[in-house]
């Protein structure tokens, strides 16, 4: 495979798609990743599943703990975890999505995630948590949360939902409606579908409940600031597939100016949920999450970020940014290698101004390069999945300087956490990476003029 980068020719902005799900305190506030975050200057933080499988913050039950309670009074409301787990999210640098309602349940006993029996009252916590967090309201803060989003996944039953579709879209409209009404600058959005339809034959078909959703919203015009989706596969390039789809579909329905969010994502081992449910085996469930956190996982998650550049996504949120088997760390928060291809993205943000490159194959192998604003260095981030059977180089051409050009290649892989192998004169013709990068692996090359250059 022979990729090809030219630097004369501009491509737009590398965009920070690389928002996580959930913040940096953990275990009991043992366990601070608030440094970690930084260093990878996370944009958006989704709150979703945070503290899960036992979420004590966040969730409507954890800040609005008697149901019996009035939303109006002060004393309805215990803010006191949260608000500390909010704190983290924001001193870690990153903006908020707010996702108002429950975490999934998985357990056999549904505790959280039913319908609620007044949609009013619903709405009116949900304007009790904003004021608490935009307005400082009930000794609160502000925090300018732009992003509110209303339940997760409510065609996924019974582990987030046990009603109805109907019953959804009567939640959504009562909350969306409320909400805007009060703050009409204020983005909300949802309904953060897990299943958004069928792909047949490279075609996306958008699936019921998300039609439905769609013309409901048309029908009785209700706020759709943004339309959130989530998605697990081990094939980087369906991402693009679906993302197009969707976006096709808002158009269809008028929503042309409905940002797209894809807020949940990971890498799904051979497509297949069973090693982490109750029937799989402790082996196979151990080998699932290696595999997301591992080289595997980490090739994964740099392809999808280079590939989600080719997309109309608006925001991503990688699931998760914490120390659970699908996030960046270990339980202790020692970070994994899907960590440091996250890390190789952000290293790529320092030279911002895309650049043409091509050659790749998104469901194997990917490619994304820029140039900083100085025009005194090139970054080329390659994510290699499965390419196996053929020799792996890349040309260069279009360098804003003359003379030699030394690079530096970092490698993650199953020996490497973003080390440089290699270094040198970059040649004049193509420079064979076959040996450092055989899949899976991420590969990041920095480009500097030389000393001497001009």
């Amino acid at each position: 495979m022979d990729l090809q980068v030219d630097c004369a020719r501009a491509a737009g902005e590398i965009r920070p798609l690389h928002g996580g799900n959930c913040g940096p305190l953990q275990y009991g506030e043992l366990v601070d990743l608030t440094a970690y975050h930084r260093e990878l200057g996370i944009p958006y933080t989704r709150l979703h599943d945070c503290h899960w499988p036992n979420p004590d913050v966040v969730d409507f039950h954890a800040v609005f703990p008697n149901g019996d309670a009035d939303p109006e009074r002060v004393e309805s409301y215990d803010f006191r975890r949260t608000d500390d787990y909010l704190q983290a999210v924001v001193n870690a640098g990153s903006r908020i999505v707010y996702r108002l309602g429950e975490s999934i349940e998985h357990s056999k006993r549904k505790y959280h995630v039913n319908p609620p029996k007044d949609n009013e009252k619903w709405a009116g916590i949900c304007c009790g948590i904003i004021r608490h967090y935009n307005e400082g309201w009930a000794s609160g803060f502000h925090h300018d949360i732009r992003y509110w989003e209303i339940w997760n996944e409510p065609e996924n039953r019974p582990a987030m939902w046990t009603g109805s579709d109907e019953q959804y879209f009567r939640l959504y409209e009562t909350a969306a409606k409320a909400i805007k009404a009060r703050w009409p600058d204020l983005k909300v959005g949802g309904p953060s579908l897990g299943y958004t339809g069928r792909v047949t034959a490279g075609r996306f078909e958008p699936g019921e409940f998300l039609l439905r959703f769609l013309a409901r919203c048309k029908e009785r015009a209700l706020p759709l600031d943004f339309f959130s989706w989530h998605l697990y596969t081990d094939d980087p390039s369906e991402c693009m597939l679906r993302a197009q789809g969707i976006r096709a579909a808002l158009d269809r329905f008028g929503f042309a100016q409905t940002e797209l969010h894809f807020n949940e994502w990971n890498y799904l081992p051979g497509n297949d949920w069973k090693p982490m449910t109750i029937q799989g085996q402790p082996a196979l469930r151990e080998r699932f999450y290696d595999q997301i956190g591992g080289a595997p996982g980490a090739a994964f998650l740099a392809c999808v970020l280079m590939n989600l550049q080719d997309t109309p996504v608006h925001v991503a949120n990688y699931y998760l940014s914490d120390n659970h088997g699908f996030g960046l760390f270990t339980f202790h928060g020692v970070p994994r290698k899907n960590f440091y291809a996250m890390k190789a993205f952000r290293l790529l943000l320092d030279t911002p101004v895309r650049v043409h490159a091509a050659g790749a194959q998104p469901s194997r192998l990917s490619v994304c390069a820029g140039l900083n604003r100085e025009k005194s260095e090139a970054g080329i981030l390659i994510g290699n999945l499965r390419l196996t059977d053929q020799p792996l180089r890349v040309t260069v051409q279009g360098l804003p300087w003359q003379g030699q050009t030394r690079f530096g290649l970092a490698v993650v892989d199953s020996a490497h956490n973003l080390e440089t192998i290699r270094s040198g004169v970059l040649p004049d013709g193509p420079l064979d990476l076959s040996t450092d990068l055989k899949a899976p692996a991420v590969g990041l090359l920095k480009l500097r003029r030389d000393a001497g250059a001009k």
